[in-house]
């Protein structure tokens, strides 16, 4: 009996030792496990804050190369203030999200740029200081009702030379190119030496005198102003302009700007390509019939054709461009005043909108319409090394001709009509090209003194235009005079195009591979779809209504006739009918237009039911589902071990008993 109340009292110890021991282990494990969170959550904010996985069509939670590049080349300290009046904006729910993600973005710059860029978040509540900072600082207040008043939505930006670049509101709509701007902000903040652009142009951009000596001889000389595209320039950047025959570029220049080249010498076009594959950028406009060089007229009183090419230089940068080719198009010809006065179409005169402009590229994608006239065509040839990316394409209807049939349809633009076919392919009117080139010479041009030859480049960067017409004033823009000022008041977008491509050639190399990038907001195309069909059937009901109605008023207009030759005033049995024809036919067709805007409102109602049903009932559903039958498995598994362990307790208790017992 003793014995067996020694075993009993061994294993009541045995058993209050365990359950000591789950009672303790239990706070243990919980401190263990807070103790793991803690230290995962502080190796994640050390080690891995930078680490992202962006799942996101688009990219549109994470920058690009291009602006990790920007950030990196950051010397001084950069100072952001972004304006949001946050209280001001509670029921714009949509802008509020689009300054959620203009936020987080710029707490990514902050991020990456290693503390060289402090970021500020500030709310201009009216009548504060913030709000007088924010003005101060240049950004826009703008309206959101009728009462007065407005938000502020912007940037400002500082460095440590007392430097500023604005912002003045963000617009939704530009959306895409978002990373760009604040890219390019921070770059020119991080870098404000002025750009500088070097023009080599063969037009009288300056002004002057009408050089056509025809126009001379007869005392009709006329003197014209500085093109409005180059007085654009000046207000932005440092400009030089070149003499036609500078066989230098110099040094210093951010941009060549080379416009309507004609009969270069060797000299000069070897300076241009040592400044191309030096890494210069360059924007080239050629054209193969330039309507603002006055060349003078031939025997026949027409104008001489006034054409513009870059060969070699072309050829060895993989572009083939036809000088002796317009193109034509049908469906973008511009609407001009014909010879004999009347208004008329010309294809070769042409009007481009967005259908015809990059979306994606920065340069051209807040465009919306260029002209120009007697454009050329840009490809690439079979064997470059370069690639080519359209900024400017023509539409389908696209057909060619000739420079002595374009000539000859100067008096009469009908002619390019004839033959017409198109061809159903677009052309690159512009480009942008880059990529792998090598010189376009064997030996040095004569002339040229002994200098270090750059015989190959892995990346140049151009932006080729076929066109020079779009730079003039009557393409793009119309001028007036206010109390004594030029007043500029555009109807396309040429002159933006012009500051674009400058401002985009003359920024960092790294700006240059920041694109458009995806809309963070994304449509509902299934709603949409469901409005635009139950909207078409909608049209198509009312276009109904309004025939009968129309052909109901006549019957009626007749009947009235009929009676004031009858000179009753009483309505006839026929008008009476008449009238009550009508009103019966215009209730039901009424109510079918109630009933297709029901079941608009139904269909669109349904899809939404089931979206909720999906994201309430049933989403939530298989994940709890899902994490039950995890939970119990690692029951299980647990259940498993803890069985086992005693059943081998149990084993070695009556060997060891009987060995404690023989001692």
């Amino acid at each position: 009996m003793a014995k067996k109340n020694t075993t009993d009292t061994k294993m009541e110890t045995q058993m209050h030792s365990k359950s000591s021991i789950k009672r303790v282990s239990f706070p243990i494990a919980l401190g263990v496990i807070a103790f793991a969170f803690l230290a995962l959550v502080l190796l994640n904010n050390v080690l891995l804050n930078k680490v992202r996985l962006d799942l996101t069509e688009g990219n549109v939670y994470s920058i690009t190369d291009g602006t990790h590049q920007v950030l990196s080349a950051i010397d001084e300290p950069i100072t952001l203030y972004f304006f949001f009046s946050d209280k001001a904006t509670e029921g714009l729910t949509s802008l509020r999200n689009y300054a959620n993600r203009v936020k987080t973005l710029l707490q990514e710059y902050e991020l990456y740029a290693d503390g060289k860029i402090k970021l500020q978040i500030i709310d201009p509540e009216a009548f504060s200081e913030a709000e007088d900072k924010a003005s101060e600082m240049g950004l826009v207040a703008a309206p959101i009702n009728a009462t007065g008043d407005s938000i502020y939505f912007g940037l400002a930006g500082t460095n440590s030379l007392d430097d500023k670049e604005i912002i003045a509101f963000f617009d939704p709509s530009q959306e895409s190119l978002l990373e760009y701007e604040l890219s390019k902000l921070v770059h020119k903040l991080s870098d404000p030496t002025p750009i500088k652009v070097s023009i080599l142009s063969s037009l009288p951009i300056q002004g002057g005198t009408n050089p056509n000596p025809m126009a001379m001889q007869m005392g009709q000389a006329q003197t014209f102003p500085e093109w409005a595209v180059l007085n654009q320039l000046k207000q932005l950047y440092q400009v030089e302009m070149l003499e036609t025959n500078a066989e230098t570029i110099p040094e210093d220049t951010n941009v060549l700007m080379i416009i309507h080249p004609k009969e270069l010498a060797d000299a000069q076009l070897f300076a241009i390509e040592q400044y191309v594959l030096a890494g210069g950028k360059t924007f080239i406009l050629v054209d193969p019939s330039s309507d603002s060089d006055s060349q003078g007229t031939n025997v026949m009183g027409v104008p001489e054709v006034s054409t513009s090419n870059l060969e070699p230089l072309f050829t060895a940068w993989g572009i083939d461009y036809d000088p002796d080719t317009v193109v034509l198009d049908g469906a973008k010809g511009l609407e001009i005043m014909m010879p004999d006065g009347m208004p008329g179409r010309h294809i070769g005169y042409l009007g481009l909108d967005k259908d015809n402009i990059d979306e994606l590229d920065v340069v051209t994608a807040s465009l919306s319409s260029i002209n120009g006239a007697s454009m050329g065509a840009l490809r690439l040839l079979d064997d470059a090394t370069t690639s080519l990316s359209p900024l400017l394409i023509s539409s389908e209807y696209t057909d060619f001709t000739d420079l002595a049939r374009y000539q000859m349809s100067g008096t009469n633009p009908d002619i390019l009509l004839t033959d017409f076919t198109a061809r159903n392919a677009n052309v690159v009117l512009a480009a942008r090209i880059s990529g792998a080139a090598k010189t376009a010479f064997d030996t040095l041009p004569e002339g040229v003194a002994g200098t270090d030859w750059i015989k190959f480049s892995d990346n140049i960067q151009l932006i080729v235009v076929a066109d020079t017409d779009l730079l003039t004033d009557r393409f793009w823009v119309q001028s007036s005079n206010f109390f004594g000022e030029t007043v500029l008041q555009p109807f396309a977008n040429n002159g933006d195009f012009v500051v674009n491509a400058v401002d985009n050639l003359g920024g960092n190399s790294a700006l240059l591979s920041i694109r458009g990038r995806g809309d963070y907001q994304r449509p509902f195309d299934v709603v949409e779809q469901l409005t635009v069909e139950a909207e078409a059937k909608f049209r198509e009901q009312e276009q109904q209504l309004q025939q009968q109605l129309n052909e109901t008023e006549n019957q009626l207009a007749e009947l009235q006739n009929q009676q004031a030759d009858n000179g009753s005033l009483v309505l006839s049995p026929e008008q009476e009918a008449a009238v009550e024809s009508f009103v019966a036919k215009k209730l039901e067709i009424r109510k079918q237009l109630r009933e297709v805007q029901h079941q608009l409102n139904k269909d669109i109602e349904s899809l939404g039911t089931v979206i909720k049903l999906l994201n309430i009932a049933f989403f939530p559903l298989i994940l709890t589902l899902g994490l039950g039958l995890l939970a119990r498995r690692i029951r299980y598994k647990m259940s498993a071990q803890y069985q086992v362990k005693p059943q081998a307790e149990a084993k070695q208790t009556p060997e060891a008993t009987k060995a404690k017992t023989k001692k």
